[in-house]
């Protein structure tokens, strides 16, 4: 292995140049790829050596630690000097006029990459993996980590490199890859609308829900006599509920007991204001009250039917 003038070796081609955008030369066509422009000394001394084709390069900035890979299109450079895409002096943090190290490299063909959308408008083309495609022609390798520039209908559009098969760079000259996509790093993924619980909603379930509970009912059943004899007369089934139920128990209780009984109504019956003293008031507003009222106070209570009064029977005991 030797060293000649221009710091080449016998066997590889590593040389450091001062590195440049396209702009300079006025060919913008070339940001659209990955390859470069470098000095016509490069060709003599690569074409001297015993590399594989195409040319494909290893790009470090030694000073960021920053490393990528291309190809070349042409060497009409300055000596000394080299152009590059300004994507790819972004993916290694170089400035105009930064020193690169360039080293031919044979990296293998592809088999797999894995691309990651900037934006998600990348997303709205008509047919992206056309596009990304045709795009890609121009491109002669890929590195894992880099951020390669997609240029269509006047709009540039970034995309990463997350992942290469069968290596971390690999050669796409050639081949058929597999290319599969990632999400966009803007996108977010829609949140669901939560369900507007309202009041009137609520009190309907409820509703709902209470209908639908059976209600209680007390003594429903049938009697039966414990010495096994049948009932002399069946009580009529009573449905027990609210206040209903309630009167007229009432109304029996009072006609179990007159004198308390009368002595409550004729107290409702006093009117408000006047002082009563004794019962003898009480007893002559009972005998003032006509014949004809007391009749018709009288036929309602004639009218109603016998009702169920519970634990009213005979009682029995079990000794016989």
């Amino acid at each position: 292995m030797f060293f000649d003038r221009y710091g080449y070796h016998g066997t590889s081609f590593e040389q450091s140049y001062r590195c440049y955008p396209v702009s300079f030369i006025e060919k913008p066509q070339i940001e659209s790829g990955d390859k470069i422009i470098m000095p016509p000394s490069a060709l003599d001394r690569l074409a001297s050596l015993h590399i594989d084709y195409p040319m494909l390069f290893e790009l470090r900035n030694d000073a960021a630690e920053r490393a990528s890979h291309c190809g070349v299109l042409e060497f009409i450079a300055e000596e000394g000097m080299i152009y590059m895409p300004y994507w790819m002096m972004e993916n290694l943090l170089l400035q105009e006029g930064d020193i690169v190290r360039v080293k031919n490299v044979t990296l293998p063909k592809g088999t797999y990459v894995k691309l990651q959308p900037h934006t998600k408008d990348f997303l709205d083309i008509s047919n992206p993996k056309a596009i990304l495609e045709t795009t890609l022609r121009n491109y002669s390798c890929l590195t894992t980590g880099d951020s390669i520039m997609v240029a269509y209908n006047n709009k540039k559009y970034y995309i990463d490199i997350i992942e290469t098969k069968p290596s971390n760079a690999i050669s796409i000259i050639e081949t058929d890859c597999e290319v599969d996509f990632a999400s966009p790093l803007d996108y977010k993924e829609p949140e669901r609308p939560a369900v507007p619980t309202s009041s009137k909603a609520q009190s309907q379930v409820e509703e709902a829900s209470a209908e639908t509970e059976p209600k209680f009912s007390a003594f429903t059943g049938t009697g039966r006599r414990l010495d096994g004899k049948p009932l002399k007369q069946q009580p009529p089934p009573v449905s027990w509920s609210g206040t209903k139920d309630k009167e007229p128990a009432v109304s029996n209780r009072n006609n179990r007991q007159p004198s308390s009984g009368a002595s409550s109504q004729s107290s409702a019956r006093q009117a408000q204001g006047k002082l009563v003293f004794g019962s003898n008031v009480n007893r002559s507003k009972e005998k003032k009250q006509e014949p004809g009222k007391q009749a018709k106070q009288e036929q309602p209570e004639k009218k109603e039917d016998p009702k169920f009064q519970p634990f009213t029977g005979r009682k029995y005991s079990l000794k016989g």
